[in-house]
């Protein structure tokens, strides 16, 4: 996907929110979280609803938590909220961690989200998890 034709990222930066967002070279998004604190909730949910608004094709979104330790249940709460969304079924969607407390909080996460939601899979390797976003669609059905 070239830069021309790439949809903007509409991400602007809070020193007071623990994550980062880059476009993907796919046109997918790439987001970095260092902390899940409060104004980080917030300011992720803003940011992923505006995404949500225009999402109309196949999308793969890379998270990489490797840096959290822990996601507290308001956390898990936003993140079903925002995979119940309908426009997620456009979304492939790889969660990398480091902590198995986190894994099991994505996990739940999943198991959560209504049908339809993103598909989405764990890892504990960015490498993997790119492998398995870079995956034709047809062998993920």
């Amino acid at each position: 996907m070239t830069e021309a034709n790439q949809k903007p990222l509409h991400f602007t930066p809070d020193p007071n929110a623990g994550y980062t967002v880059t476009r993907r070279p796919d046109g997918g998004m790439h987001l970095t979280f260092t902390d899940v604190n409060e104004k980080t909730l917030e300011h992720w949910r803003d940011f992923s609803a505006e995404h949500l608004l225009g999402s109309d094709r196949l999308t793969r979104n890379l998270y990489d938590l490797r840096n959290v330790e822990r996601l507290s249940e308001r956390a898990i709460k936003i993140a079903v909220e925002l995979n119940s969304d309908p426009s997620t079924r456009n979304i492939r969607l790889a969660v990398v961690v480091a902590d198995k407390k986190v894994r099991k909080a994505i996990q739940e996460v999943a198991d959560l989200t209504p049908a339809g939601g993103a598909r989405m899979m764990i890892f504990d390797e960015i490498d993997q998890a790119e492998e398995w976003l870079n995956r034709p669609i047809e062998q993920m059905i």
